[in-house]
């Protein structure tokens, strides 16, 4: 019953990432729409966090795991944005969320002692194939495929997924899921915030887009909150590449409201990933 409820968790977390990547995606000013709905969040979830760090006991090591969460989550905000200049939705969403999806499986497997079952590992290989096909990366030179230096921001976001979700497993010891979102909202304001205010486009962008902004106020931290919650009741090597049925939700998101090209590949390659997910959510766990 644990397990089903956090493969429920890990759907519905996919679902609501895919979301505000399409809200990022369609928005203005991305680097303002991402700060306002991180402010946002901030405040609200504000008086909560004071009052946890306040009765928590925080030694050295946990204080050094929350401000290393907070260095990846930085990066990975500070990179979304360009990688959403560089390319389609349909194609870097895929690729970068299969770097975490095959990176956080194998770390947790080697330094957290996790195990997973082959039939579970044939999943998770099926997962990132499809991803990284849907991403177009197996394509050939002159059919579409991204330009290598197109790439390199995208493989570093999977890096920074990598990095702060195999952090936030380990601080979870320490404080709870809403604590560790309102430690993401600090990391993304202090990137974000020089930028947004400098620009002017705040008050322009709130007026075009305010129905998204409140939305994805919700379906940012609230995606990966629900994969927190998760990690709390399964092995992260299980949850990690299911959290990718997030990327066919963004394929078809980026197929059919933003008239992305190449749809019926796309959609064939959101099927194998669909049975990895399947696959690694019935058969993954020993």
């Amino acid at each position: 019953m644990v397990i089903v409820i956090a493969f429920i968790l890990v759907i519905g977390s996919g679902l609501m990432h895919a979301v505000w990547n399409l809200f990022t995606k369609t928005s203005t000013n991305k680097i303002v729409f991402l700060w306002s709905i991180h402010i946002t969040s901030f405040v609200l979830l504000l008086p909560q966090f004071v009052s946890e760090l306040w009765q928590a006991q925080l030694t050295s090591a946990v204080l050094a795991l929350m401000l290393l969460s907070m260095v990846f989550q930085m990066a990975y905000c500070f990179l979304l944005p360009i990688v959403y200049r560089l390319g389609d939705m349909s194609q870097t969403y895929p690729i970068m969320r299969g770097t975490g999806a095959l990176l956080v499986p194998i770390l947790s497997v080697l330094f957290m002692g996790e195990t997973m079952t082959p039939v579970g590992w044939a999943g998770v290989c099926g997962i990132v194939l499809g991803l990284f096909a849907l991403g177009g990366f197996t394509r050939k030179r002159g059919k579409e495929a991204p330009a290598i230096r197109n790439m390199l921001p995208v493989f570093a976001v999977g890096l920074c997924i990598t990095g702060y979700v195999m952090t936030d497993k380990i601080v979870l010891q320490t404080l709870s899921p809403v604590a560790l979102i309102e430690l993401a909202n600090i990391a993304y304001l202090l990137v974000l915030s020089p930028i947004a205010l400098r620009s002017g486009l705040i008050k322009q962008e709130w007026k075009l887009n305010v129905k998204t902004i409140l939305l994805g106020t919700v379906c940012s931290p609230g995606s990966y909150l629900l994969f927190l919650f998760a990690m709390q009741l399964a092995p992260l090597s299980y949850l990690a590449p299911m959290r990718e049925i997030g990327t066919v939700f963004g394929a078809l998101f980026g197929i059919i409201l933003l008239k992305e090209s190449d749809g019926l590949r796309r959609i064939m390659l959101s099927g194998v990933i669909t049975a990895g997910v399947i696959s690694v959510g019935i058969w993954g766990s020993p």
